[in-house]
Protein backbone atom coordinates (compact mmCIF):
# COMPACT_ATOMS: atom_id res chain seq x y z
CA UNK A 1 0.00 0.00 0.00
CA UNK A 2 1.39 3.39 -0.97
CA UNK A 3 1.90 5.90 1.80
CA UNK A 4 1.07 9.52 1.18
CA UNK A 5 3.94 11.60 2.48
CA UNK A 6 2.36 15.01 2.28
CA UNK A 7 1.98 18.25 4.18
CA UNK A 8 -1.74 17.78 3.58
CA UNK A 9 -1.86 14.95 6.10
CA UNK A 10 -0.25 16.89 8.94
CA UNK A 11 -2.84 17.33 11.62
CA UNK A 12 -4.56 14.04 10.85
CA UNK A 13 -4.64 13.10 14.55
CA UNK A 14 -6.33 16.40 15.36
CA UNK A 15 -8.76 15.88 12.51
CA UNK A 16 -9.56 12.36 13.72
CA UNK A 17 -10.36 13.76 17.18
CA UNK A 18 -12.60 16.41 15.58
CA UNK A 19 -14.30 13.79 13.41
CA UNK A 20 -15.07 11.71 16.50
CA UNK A 21 -16.47 14.79 18.25
CA UNK A 22 -18.58 15.67 15.20
CA UNK A 23 -20.04 12.17 15.15
CA UNK A 24 -20.92 12.37 18.83
CA UNK A 25 -22.57 15.78 18.32
CA UNK A 26 -24.54 14.33 15.37
CA UNK A 27 -25.68 11.30 17.36
CA UNK A 28 -26.84 13.58 20.19
CA UNK A 29 -28.59 15.88 17.66
CA UNK A 30 -26.52 18.87 18.80
CA UNK A 31 -24.82 19.68 15.51
CA UNK A 32 -24.29 18.47 11.97
CA UNK A 33 -20.74 19.23 10.86
CA UNK A 34 -19.05 17.62 7.87
CA UNK A 35 -15.44 17.38 6.79
CA UNK A 36 -14.95 19.22 3.52
CA UNK A 37 -12.99 16.96 1.15
CA UNK A 38 -9.66 18.35 0.04
CA UNK A 39 -9.99 19.08 -3.66
CA UNK A 40 -7.50 17.17 -5.80
CA UNK A 41 -6.68 17.03 -9.48
CA UNK A 42 -5.98 13.48 -10.70
CA UNK A 43 -2.91 13.08 -12.90
CA UNK A 44 -2.88 9.30 -13.42
CA UNK A 45 -5.59 6.67 -13.02
CA UNK A 46 -4.99 2.91 -13.00
CA UNK A 47 -6.96 1.58 -15.99
CA UNK A 48 -7.74 -1.75 -14.33
CA UNK A 49 -8.73 -0.70 -10.79
CA UNK A 50 -9.84 2.81 -11.82
CA UNK A 51 -8.06 4.18 -8.71
CA UNK A 52 -6.20 7.46 -8.75
CA UNK A 53 -2.49 6.67 -8.61
CA UNK A 54 -1.11 10.20 -8.89
CA UNK A 55 -2.74 13.51 -8.02
CA UNK A 56 -1.95 16.92 -6.62
CA UNK A 57 -3.84 18.99 -4.07
CA UNK A 58 -5.64 22.03 -5.46
CA UNK A 59 -4.79 25.28 -3.69
CA UNK A 60 -8.28 26.74 -3.42
CA UNK A 61 -9.74 24.77 -0.53
CA UNK A 62 -11.62 26.97 1.91
CA UNK A 63 -12.13 25.37 5.32
CA UNK A 64 -11.82 21.89 6.79
CA UNK A 65 -15.34 21.68 8.27
CA UNK A 66 -18.74 23.21 7.61
CA UNK A 67 -22.24 22.66 8.92
CA UNK A 68 -24.79 23.88 11.45
CA UNK A 69 -25.10 23.96 15.22
CA UNK A 70 -28.77 24.16 16.19
CA UNK A 71 -29.58 26.41 13.25
CA UNK A 72 -26.37 28.48 13.35
CA UNK A 73 -24.07 28.11 10.31
CA UNK A 74 -20.56 27.09 11.35
CA UNK A 75 -17.28 26.68 9.51
CA UNK A 76 -13.81 26.06 10.85
CA UNK A 77 -10.30 25.01 10.03
CA UNK A 78 -7.97 22.81 12.09
CA UNK A 79 -4.29 23.72 12.38
CA UNK A 80 -1.34 22.30 14.28
CA UNK A 81 1.58 24.30 15.58
CA UNK A 82 4.77 22.75 17.03
CA UNK A 83 6.14 25.99 18.50
CA UNK A 84 4.77 28.94 20.48
CA UNK A 85 4.66 31.21 17.43
CA UNK A 86 1.95 30.59 14.82
CA UNK A 87 3.00 31.78 11.35
CA UNK A 88 0.14 33.43 9.49
CA UNK A 89 1.52 32.01 6.24
CA UNK A 90 -0.16 28.75 7.32
CA UNK A 91 -3.48 30.35 6.41
CA UNK A 92 -4.26 31.49 2.88
CA UNK A 93 -5.89 34.77 1.96
CA UNK A 94 -8.84 33.04 0.24
CA UNK A 95 -9.53 31.12 3.48
CA UNK A 96 -9.57 34.35 5.48
CA UNK A 97 -11.86 36.01 2.92
CA UNK A 98 -14.26 33.04 3.00
CA UNK A 99 -14.37 33.01 6.80
CA UNK A 100 -14.87 36.78 6.96
CA UNK A 101 -17.74 36.52 4.46
CA UNK A 102 -19.20 33.67 6.53
CA UNK A 103 -19.02 35.86 9.66
CA UNK A 104 -20.74 38.74 7.82
CA UNK A 105 -23.62 36.35 7.12
CA UNK A 106 -23.98 35.81 10.90
CA UNK A 107 -22.24 32.45 10.80
CA UNK A 108 -19.58 31.35 13.25
CA UNK A 109 -16.14 30.94 11.69
CA UNK A 110 -13.14 29.84 13.71
CA UNK A 111 -9.82 28.01 13.87
CA UNK A 112 -8.95 25.14 16.17
CA UNK A 113 -5.21 25.37 16.82
CA UNK A 114 -3.44 22.47 18.47
CA UNK A 115 -0.12 23.42 20.07
CA UNK A 116 1.57 20.03 19.89
CA UNK A 117 4.57 20.83 22.11
CA UNK A 118 2.24 21.97 24.90
CA UNK A 119 -0.56 19.48 24.17
CA UNK A 120 -3.19 22.23 24.33
CA UNK A 121 -5.99 23.19 21.99
CA UNK A 122 -7.10 26.76 21.31
CA UNK A 123 -10.31 28.18 19.83
CA UNK A 124 -9.74 31.32 17.76
CA UNK A 125 -12.81 32.98 16.30
CA UNK A 126 -12.39 34.83 13.03
CA UNK A 127 -12.91 38.14 14.81
CA UNK A 128 -9.97 37.47 17.12
CA UNK A 129 -7.94 36.21 14.17
CA UNK A 130 -8.71 39.38 12.19
CA UNK A 131 -6.66 41.48 14.62
CA UNK A 132 -3.55 39.39 13.91
CA UNK A 133 -4.19 39.24 10.16
CA UNK A 134 -4.82 42.99 9.95
CA UNK A 135 -1.68 43.67 11.99
CA UNK A 136 0.32 41.69 9.40
CA UNK A 137 -1.42 43.45 6.51
CA UNK A 138 -0.42 46.80 8.05
CA UNK A 139 3.26 45.86 8.17
CA UNK A 140 3.36 44.24 11.61
CA UNK A 141 4.28 40.75 12.78
CA UNK A 142 3.57 37.89 10.37
CA UNK A 143 2.68 35.64 13.28
CA UNK A 144 1.09 35.62 16.69
CA UNK A 145 2.60 34.35 19.91
CA UNK A 146 1.13 31.89 22.38
CA UNK A 147 1.25 34.54 25.10
CA UNK A 148 -1.04 36.82 23.03
CA UNK A 149 -3.91 34.33 23.26
CA UNK A 150 -6.94 34.59 25.52
CA UNK A 151 -6.89 32.22 28.49
CA UNK A 152 -10.64 31.52 28.32
CA UNK A 153 -10.31 30.17 24.76
CA UNK A 154 -8.13 27.22 25.73
CA UNK A 155 -10.07 23.96 25.86
CA UNK A 156 -11.07 22.18 29.00
CA UNK A 157 -11.74 18.56 28.07
CA UNK A 158 -14.87 16.79 29.29
CA UNK A 159 -15.71 13.12 29.34
CA UNK A 160 -16.34 11.59 25.94
CA UNK A 161 -15.91 14.80 23.95
CA UNK A 162 -12.47 14.94 22.48
CA UNK A 163 -12.78 18.52 21.17
CA UNK A 164 -15.71 20.22 22.93
CA UNK A 165 -15.93 23.20 20.57
CA UNK A 166 -19.65 23.76 21.21
CA UNK A 167 -18.68 25.30 24.58
CA UNK A 168 -16.45 27.78 22.76
CA UNK A 169 -19.14 28.62 20.21
CA UNK A 170 -21.49 29.39 23.11
CA UNK A 171 -18.79 31.60 24.68
CA UNK A 172 -18.39 33.47 21.40
CA UNK A 173 -22.16 33.92 21.03
CA UNK A 174 -22.30 35.28 24.61
CA UNK A 175 -19.48 37.72 23.83
CA UNK A 176 -21.28 38.95 20.70
CA UNK A 177 -24.35 39.73 22.82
Amino acid sequence: MATWNSRGLRGSLLEEMINMTNEKYRQNKLALIQKVPTPITPIAIDKITRHITLAYFDQKSTVDYIGAVQGIPVCFDAKECAVDTFALQNIHRHQVEFMRDFDRQDGIAFFLIYYTSRDVLYYMGIREFNAFWDRMENGGRKSFRFDELREEHFFKTRGGQMVPYLDMIQLELNERG
